[in-house]
């Protein structure tokens, strides 16, 4: 059985308010954790890696939500996860993540910080798209379709 490597950022998992802000299509945060988990599980076996860029579940809901997912997770904190610890089933990244010429991070690096030859794969921004697509890619859910990505897709 071969391990495939995911990419994800920001779901906020029972953040009602996402809904409005980033005009996520659902009704409920009810509704869309649910959508959110079946997307993943759709994708993500229980044998890969995923790689969750950050704000993963609003105020310290992610031990409900964790258990419910597919895969081992490791998360780059976001600013909306300080309350997650390694017990609520996460492994926790201090800092960023450089896999050959990525660098995997929470906010986007500024393009004048980006370090030549290196892509930033990010989260944060949502459904923003002020950055450099050559240099840059936003990874947030409502990017792809509520669901992680191969990392072999991103790398393409």
């Amino acid at each position: 059985m071969t391990t495939e490597v995911f990419i994800t950022s920001d779901h906020h998992f029972f953040h009602q308010n996402i809904i409005k802000y980033c005009s996520r299509p659902f009704y409920s945060y009810q509704e869309m954790n649910q959508v959110m988990i079946d997307k993943w599980n759709s994708v993500v076996g229980v044998n890969d890696i995923v790689i969750h860029l950050g704000d993963f579940a609003w105020r310290g809901k992610a031990g409900l939500i964790r258990p419910k997912l597919n895969g081992t997770i490791l998360l780059v904190k976001g600013n909306h996860d300080e309350l997650i610890k390694g017990e609520d089933g996460f492994i926790i990244v201090e800092g960023n993540i450089i896999i050959k010429n990525m660098i995997l991070t929470h906010r986007p690096i500024p393009l004048e910080e980006l370090p030549e030859g290196m892509i930033n794969i990010f989260g944060h921004i949502h459904h923003n798209n002020v950055f450099d697509k050559t240099r840059q890619v936003n990874i947030s859910v409502e990017k792809t379709d509520y669901k992680p990505i191969r990392l072999k897709d991103i790398m393409k």
